[in-house]
């Protein structure tokens, strides 16, 4: 089959699945307090994302990244990945959690395979985080992240969104965090894509600014540059201890050389983060479409797919769904 690609030559090889868009956790940056959730009679099967995801492997996707929600709400998560894992072509298969599940599924994930896996974490203060996510579940998370670690997974990174008056006085201590525990920090800048419209550039903080403070108080080296499809810009500090990641959306789209597409919980597949419109595969799968019908339908959204999002634009649209709706 002929691989995605858009008209402006990007080609498709990573895809994020959102495998619930339910969570136990409320983040300010994300989710309201009340949500409306999806019936779960719409939500999709293991056995529907399994085939959307080959149908897509065979249109040249490598790449699967699991996402909610929080995906290990998820009954039997574990029993997914490992039937993603038999896909022809696959080549790798990561998660992102908020940890709170690890605990309990670590061990199970690992010895099915899974290997790379990022946990979000805004502050180390039980206050703050409670704040943040409006529950106190801080020791769970920390638990979770150790879990992981002491299972064997590699690389294990740490998401953190900071906001100005809320985390940004946290920034050097996760950095301190994670360097003494042998995680990966990366820093992701607050998308105007939360449930309760709090994203206004009074609480944004730019990662340049989060970039100049922890250099001098953990000196960085590296190309101030991006791997090619790579979302985060990585240093390594000086000393030799670790690494940090910067994921830049607002202020350095990349836009030009985006691969990713997703398929959110109930079956739509969105060509961008920020994308107006979606194609639902999920009713015509259920409809007993054919594979090739369901690959046109990703081709045709691929190949509308914008030049990029636009947040720094008069012209920029929030989509009607939040990020815990389209998937992390």
């Amino acid at each position: 089959m002929a691989p995605l690609t858009d008209r402006y030559g990007r080609v498709v090889t990573n895809l994020r699945v959102s495998v619930t868009d339910v969570c136990n956790l409320r983040c300010l940056y994300c989710m309201s307090e009340q949500m409306d959730f999806v019936e779960q009679s719409e939500i999709m099967t293991f056995d529907e994302i399994v085939r959307l995801v080959s149908v897509s492997v065979n249109l040249g996707v490598n790449k699967v990244r699991l996402t909610g929600g929080e995906p290990l709400v998820r009954r039997d998560l574990p029993e997914l990945v490992e039937e993603l894992f038999t896909i022809r072509g696959l080549a790798d298969v990561s998660l992102t959690t908020n940890g709170i599940g690890l605990v309990s599924q670590a061990q199970k994930l690992y010895d099915i395979g899974l290997r790379r896996i990022n946990i979000s974490l805004d502050s180390l203060s039980e206050i703050k985080f409670a704040q943040i996510t409006r529950r106190n579940l801080l020791s769970r998370v920390l638990a979770g992240l150790e879990a992981a670690r002491q299972v064997g997974f590699d690389p294990i990174k740490i998401n953190a969104v900071p906001m100005r008056g809320f985390t940004e006085d946290e920034v050097l201590d996760l950095v301190k965090f994670a360097r003494n525990n042998g995680y990966e920090m990366r820093f992701i800048e607050f998308m105007p894509l939360d449930a309760d419209n709090i994203w206004e550039q009074e609480i944004f903080i730019p990662n340049a600014e989060l970039k100049g403070r922890i250099d001098q108080a953990f000196p960085l080296q590296g190309e101030d540059s991006r791997r090619p499809h790579a979302t985060a810009k990585d240093y390594q500090f000086r000393d030799g201890k670790g690494k940090i990641g910067f994921i830049s959306s607002v202020t350095e789209p990349f836009c030009n050389d985006c691969n990713r597409v997703r398929l959110t919980a109930d079956g739509k597949f969105r060509n961008c983060l920020f994308a107006l419109e979606e194609t639902d595969l999920l009713t015509p799968l259920r409809h007993g479409a054919a594979d090739s019908y369901l690959a046109d339908l990703m081709r045709q959204s691929v190949a509308d797919k914008a030049e990029g999002h636009l947040i720094n634009s008069q012209n920029y649209i929030k989509p009607e769904r939040n990020m815990s709706m389209i998937g992390g």
